[in-house]
This record gives structure tokens, sequence and C-alpha cells, in this order.
């Protein structure tokens, strides 16, 4: 009875319990959706003002962007302009940089090239600018790099066109040289020498774009080094024998021509051709033609006409 007695206590106080907590529940519910309504007009009222704020620096910025636009086309369409005035064009075409455009895929010219580089540096500019009035500093930031990493394009651009230049002006010079004393590669040579001077002048220009190639560097470092060792060991073990005939093919091209007969070698003969190192001296032996191999500096030391 006892227990029982317990027992029945107890329920009115669980009772009270459950009754103050459900009524807590209640209240809290109420309340909450009291503040609704509340809490959705200031947030539509916060969006509002952002809007009312930002609006005036949004129109701003769009102003900024149209005008940097025009500034832009007219400015890159100048800049074309004198590019292509100063000759800047015809320069890729005798380099045949125009060429190698072309055959990449790449239809526009040069001044046209140079113009849209300074037209989009334009647009950089007023787009940080633009950037720089929203208030949106990463953005404006990551341009502001890529607008500084203009002038390096600009810079090995014109390396590039000066420097293929400068090296179709010295295979020129070297075909000419070596066309007059005699070298019958002439051709091959200075084209070597043209495109040795272009990949040089390339290298140049990605180091000017912070790209370096140092594996490549090292290689080119030791192919001229090889060369080098080459030319004098080539030069030192036989070499001056090679250019002794050279020289001397060159005096004699002064001071003969094809055509003329001479007494050499104790044999008279016609100049038919003035190689890099030998002469050739064609005979008539009992009527027949034979042609004979004379060393240029026995020929210039020892011919009579």
């Amino acid at each position: 009875m006892t227990f029982l007695t317990l027992f029945a206590k107890a329920d009115p106080a669980k009772e009270a319990v459950a009754q103050a907590a459900n009524s807590g529940i209640t209240r809290n519910l109420t309340e909450t959706a009291t503040n609704i309504p509340t809490v959705v007009q200031q947030s539509f009222q916060n969006v509002w003002a952002d809007i009312i704020l930002f609006g005036p620096k949004l129109v701003a910025a769009l102003v900024i962007l149209i005008v940097g636009y025009v500034v832009a086309r007219l400015v890159g369409k100048a800049a074309a302009a004198l590019a292509d005035g100063i000759g800047l064009q015809r320069a890729a075409e005798r380099t045949e940089l125009a060429n190698s455009m072309k055959q990449v895929g790449i239809q526009r010219t040069v001044p046209q090239i140079f113009g849209l580089i300074i037209f989009w540096s334009l647009i950089g500019v007023f787009l940080m600018a633009s950037l720089g009035i929203l208030e949106l500093p990463g953005i404006g930031e990551a341009i502001g790099q890529v607008v500084a990493y203009v002038p390096s394009v600009l810079g090995a651009t014109l390396m590039v066109v000066v420097g293929m230049l400068v090296a179709s002006l010295l295979r020129g010079v070297i075909a000419t040289s070596a066309d007059r004393v005699g070298l019958s590669y002439a051709q091959q040579l200075a084209t070597g020498c043209y495109y040795a001077l272009g990949l040089l002048v390339f290298l140049a220009a990605f180091k000017q774009l912070n790209i370096e190639f140092e594996m490549l560097n090292y290689a080119i470092l030791i192919v001229l080094g090889g060369a080098a060792v080459g030319f004098g060991l080539s030069f030192g073990l036989g070499g001056r024998d090679v250019v002794a005939g050279i020289l001397a093919g060159y005096y004699i091209r002064q001071r003969m021509q094809s055509g003329d007969t001479v007494n050499v070698a104790g044999m008279e003969g016609t100049i038919r051709d003035v190689g890099a190192v030998a002469t050739t001296i064609e005979t008539d032996e009992n009527g027949m033609m034979n042609r004979h191999s004379v060393p240029n500096v026995k020929m210039l030391n020892e011919a009579v006409r």
C-alpha cells in the first residue's frame, strides 16, 4: 500500500513538468511566428539599402568601361597604323616572320597584333579602375598582374622582330661573303647561321617573358662549345690549308676569269671554275678534252697567263 501511495503521489508532479514544458514550446513558437514578418522586412530593407548604395557605383563602373572601350579602340587603331607606318610589317616579311605566322594559322599582320595588344592593355587598365570603384580588390589585383605583364609581351615581340631582322641581314652578308670566296655551301652556311641566331633571339624573348628553358640553354652552350672546339681542332690539324686555299681562290677570282688560258704545273689549259680550294683547268691533249684540279695555292703562285 505504501508503494502504491507514493506512486500515486508522483503522478501530479510529472503532469506539472509536462505542462510547463508544453507551455514553453508553445510560447517560443508563438514568438518565432510573431518575429518572422519583422525578420523578412529587415532582410528586404537591407537588400534594398545595398542596391541603393551599389547602384551608383555600378553605373560609374559601366561608364568607365564604355569610355575605356572607346579610348582603347582609338588608341589601338592608332598604334597599329603607327607600327605599319614605321615598317614593322615589312620587317616581318623580310625576316620571314610573317610567313611563319601564317603557317601556324595567324592571319593578322604584325601591326594589327601590336594594336590588339595595346587595345587589351588599355581595356585591362579601365577594367581595373571599374573594379576599384566596385570595391572588388581580389579580381582587380589579378587583372593588375595580367596588365603588368603586357610590357614584357611588347618587349619580347619587339625583340623577336628586330632580332630576326638582324639575323636576316647577317644571312645575306654571310651568303654574299661565302659566295665571293667560292664556298659551294654558301647558302647552307648562311641559312644555318640564320636559324642559330633566330634560336638565340627566341630564347632571349622567352627570358623577357620570364619563361626559362634551363636544359635547352645548357644544350645550346654544349653544342656551341663543341662546335668551337671542333673548329679549333680542325683548324689546328689541317684547317689552315683549307683557309689558305679559300683565300687563294678569292685572289684568283680578282686576277683571272673563267675562260682565261693559263700555264700551270707543266700544262696549258683553260680555266673553267674556281672552287673553294681548287681550280678546274681544261686541257686539250691530242684532241681529247681533259679536266684537271689544281689547288688554289699552287694556282695562285705558279699560274701564268
